[in-house]
């Protein structure tokens, strides 16, 4: 039986989320870099470090609810992190995460265990390997050794103990094609609109990350005569539109799970190589979902306490370097009608003083440390009344407030994308 699962991500998985509010289960929810570099750190033997991502939140203060008993009172709650300033700015304490045993699986695996992996099927599977005791892995082609060439080597053979061949097809989880009807749904306009004018912040040679849902569909409205590279946590630079019919490959998917392509000149790599690009600070921009955001710029994106609990993902290692300016793009209203730009945020937050601009299909706002938000564009058709009326919070309002940009006529999209009911 499971005792505890140690994650970034549940969503997609009701079973066991449904459990853990029964009491059932643990789980202990860590930002998705932090645990890449947590099990990367363990493989190279280093026992702690120091990182921004999760700093001001309820990672470093600690009281998430582990486990819950099973009248649905708390009964274990995570503990407060160790902090310490490096250069007047605040880092807490991580330690590594060792393991027993690690099951990986790679594309080829020879009998001495050398193994290769495909596209973006690297993610987590080479730092696992090397941060457990006993390494298993599951290959499709078992190769005699001599048969891969040692420059094609992921991962050498001392990280691994068994090896097994696989049987079967891959499963793709979530197929997408080019021209699918359900990205393009009449329910969707507000969140086209969203996405449009999302894109024109793109600015030529930026290197950019999007988040999962809204923010997926700015790629869909890249100026064409811009060149933007596209940054995707699960190990791609150079993500590329979604695949036309007979394009998918299951070792090729974006953050979200869903089928793409990649771009000219693109590149692979593993999850934890993916965040110290990210927490680097190498990422010009990333854009990302909120479901709630403050007139300070914090923002709360993960979960909703005793109702729902989806992870916490990459979103907190991706707002966590200055040097990467942060967009969210979100519908103004919840689905309950509530104002999701509030004073102070009432769910756990994601980042605090984080968010440089807020987009919503009724106006745009920047977000400054001298006066907060500022509106500076109104959606067609919304009047300032409008805006006060569904927003939660005081804002200042700019000199011109100009008309929403991107709203007149729609940018050219990828081959193979309809656009037309966008």
């Amino acid at each position: 039986m499971v005792k505890r699962v140690i994650s970034s991500y549940i969503d997609g998985n009701p079973e066991f989320i449904r459990q853990y509010f029964d009491g059932r289960v643990e789980l202990e929810l860590i930002p998705q870099g932090t645990l890449a570099e947590r099990i990367r750190a363990a493989g190279a033997g280093i026992p702690a470090f120091y990182t921004q991502t999760g700093c001001s939140t309820v990672i470093e203060s600690g009281g998430w609810p582990i486990k819950y008993k099973a009248n649905g009172d708390v009964d274990i709650i995570s503990e407060p992190k160790e902090s310490r300033l490096f250069d007047n700015t605040r880092y807490i304490l991580e330690h590594a995460l060792n393991a027993d045993f690690a099951f990986v699986k790679a594309w080829k695996g020879d009998k001495a265990g050398n193994l290769v992996f495909r596209k973006t099927a690297r993610n987590f599977n080479a730092p696992m390997a090397k941060a457990a005791k006993v390494c298993i892995a599951e290959v499709e082609e078992l190769c005699e050794v001599g048969t891969i060439d040692p420059d094609d080597v992921d991962l050498p053979g001392i990280y691994v103990h068994r090896i097994v061949r696989s049987s079967g097809e891959k499963p793709i989880e979530r197929l997408v094609y080019a021209q699918s009807k359900e990205q393009f749904v009449p329910a969707s306009a507000a969140r086209h609109r969203i996405a449009r004018r999302a894109a024109l912040e793109f600015k030529d040679g930026m290197y950019v990350n999007l988040g999962i849902g809204i923010p997926s569909l700015c790629q869909l409205y890249i100026p064409n005569d811009i060149s933007v590279t596209l940054q995707s946590d699960v190990g791609i630079l150079g993500l590329g539109p979604y695949p036309k019919a007979g394009q998918e490959d299951p070792d090729l998917i974006n953050a979200g799970k869903e089928t793409v392509t990649v771009i000219p000149g693109a590149s692979y790599f593993s999850s934890d190589e993916s965040f110290a690009m990210i927490r680097g600070g190498h990422l010009d921009m990333t854009v990302l979902g909120a479901m709630q955001v403050s007139c300070q710029g914090d923002f709360a994106n993960w979960v909703v306490p005793r109702e729902s609990v989806k992870g916490i993902g990459g979103a907190m290692d991706l707002i966590s370097s200055p040097k990467t300016k942060v967009i969210v793009c979100m519908e103004h209203l919840s689905k309950h009608g509530e104002p999701k730009i509030v004073s102070s945020c009432t769910l756990p937050i994601t980042g605090e003083k984080v968010v440089d601009m807020i987009i919503t299909e009724k106006c745009v706002f920047n977000v400054t440390k001298e006066s907060g938000l500022v509106l500076t564009e109104l959606g067609e058709d919304v009047t300032l009344e409008n805006v006060v009326q569904s927003t939660d919070c005081e804002f200042q309002v700019a000199d011109v407030v100009k008309p929403m940009k991107g709203q007149a006529t729609c940018c050219v999209l990828p081959i193979g994308v309809d656009g037309a009911d966008a």
